[in-house]
């Protein structure tokens, strides 16, 4: 008989089907026995009423490959509405061995139990729950790459071994690569931002590297960045962009994976198509009224003022994201672009949402020779060598004014579910304690 996915079993009430999938759940209690077996498509239950049947599963745990005949009835008690009767059990694969963790249950995610949490991955994220976690995801990264496939993006890939810390610091992993020094990338910043001179609209979504002895719950050491890089257009239109694409997501997500969401109780995010924008030292000011705690002298927001400020925008603006601009040239990078009036300002912005930031983009300098020079004064670089040479010669046969953002897709995914730490939003992540499964 043909396979039907457990999640069309409903289309087919009063009439006899084949499903295949894992054993999930297992209740042999005498006068009630069933089992729930899972495919990629979801659930459905199977009510077993034959001694014979019912033998063939004893001993047998979850994971067990399974093969199940039977007719197709109506019970809105049951998963997904309908239920299988006078069921016929095929095992297939047989697994013996008792689950570490119980999947067809919640699996906590409190602090104290990450760790077990990971250690078991591999067998938890057979729980739907947590599956919803990167059905979310994916259908976050597809709406990405929907989004700017319709406004002309090209979208490209770009090498993750560099012959060095190119971007500046310490927080680089690096590796001998045939007796020569290596260093993993820690953005594929330059590579896009030479691509603009080639296709003007390019984007990326790929690993990024960083060597960070932080043990927080929004860092790790390998995390998806969306890098996106855009010719022609400027600092105002740039923050438009991001809030025209970050609006496309949650309305794409809540769309189409409205099952998943529910299943974490995830509020809709409320947005302005337009996000609100504050300098950094308007939020000093505001946020040292608020609480006596003095930022003024603060080159960057700390993760509590970046958490007050959300609550701010959220009850003051009606936005539960707000852009952090007018950056200090004393925390900028050498790319960065100033402003024309004045210098001492970098054309940078943070995205926060939800009291993180999940996005940081700026205006680059475009201009070779004024580029050059801040590499020389800012990052002390030598325009000659390879991590540098080539960057710039993208710069010395013609750019255009550009600006890009780096993204990272964990820490929205994250926030759009109510998770507490990024690692939940991770499939197998990475970290100052953890290089495995």
């Amino acid at each position: 008989m043909e396979r039907t996915l457990t999640g069309d079993v409903k289309t087919h009430v009063g009439k006899k089907v084949s499903i295949k999938g894992w054993l999930h759940k297992k209740r042999l209690l005498g006068g009630l026995n069933f089992i729930n077996v899972r495919d990629r498509s979801g659930l459905v239950q199977i009510v077993l009423n034959k001694d014979e049947e019912i033998e063939k599963l004893r001993g047998m745990q979850t994971g067990t490959l399974l093969t199940v005949e039977g007719m197709a009835v109506e019970e809105p008690r049951a998963p997904g509405g309908v239920e299988l009767h006078d069921a016929v059990v095929t095992v297939d694969i047989a697994v013996a061995d008792e689950s570490p963790i119980e999947i067809d249950k919640p699996l906590s995610h409190k602090p104290e139990n990450l760790d077990t949490l990971f250690d078991n991955r591999v067998i938890g994220l057979r729980n739907l729950q947590e599956q919803a976690i990167f059905k979310v995801q994916a259908e976050v990264e597809e709406s990405i790459r929907a989004y700017l496939k319709s406004q002309d993006f090209t979208q490209f890939n770009s090498p993750k071994l560099l012959p060095g810390a190119t971007e500046g610091g310490a927080e680089v992993f690096k590796l001998d690569y045939f007796g020569k020094e290596a260093t993993l990338a820690q953005s594929a910043q330059f590579y896009k931002q030479m691509m603009v001179g080639v296709f003007e609209r390019v984007f990326e979504i790929n690993p990024t590297y960083r060597a960070e002895p932080s043990a927080t719950t929004r860092h790790m050491t390998e995390f998806i960045t969306v890098d996106i890089e855009i010719g022609f257009i400027t600092f105002s239109d740039l923050l438009d962009l991001l809030s025209n694409l970050l609006n496309t997501v949650i309305n794409d997500v809540w769309e189409k994976a409205e099952n998943q969401l529910k299943m974490w109780e995830a509020k809709k995010p409320v947005l302005p198509s337009k996000i609100p924008a504050l300098s950094m030292a308007e939020i000093h000011e505001k946020y040292t009224k608020a609480t006596n705690t003095d930022t003024t002298g603060e080159l960057d927001l700390r993760p509590d003022e970046e958490r007050w400020i959300c609550d701010y925008a959220t009850k003051e603006l009606g936005s539960e994201a707000v852009f952090v601009t007018d950056w200090p040239r004393e925390d900028a990078k050498f790319y960065h672009k100033f402003k024309d009036d004045d210098p001492k300002i970098a054309e940078r912005a943070d995205l926060l949402f939800r009291g993180v930031e999940i996005a940081t983009g700026s205006m680059r300098e475009h201009r070779y020779d004024v580029l050059v020079k801040q590499l020389k004064e800012m990052a002390g670089g030598k325009p000659e060598d390879p991590g540098f040479k080539y960057y710039l010669q993208a710069f010395r046969y013609g750019m255009p004014p550009h600006g890009g953002w780096g993204w990272g897709l964990e820490r929205t995914v994250e926030k759009l579910l109510g998770l507490k730490n990024v690692k939940e939003a991770t499939l197998f992540p990475r970290d100052i304690n953890r290089l495995a499964p």
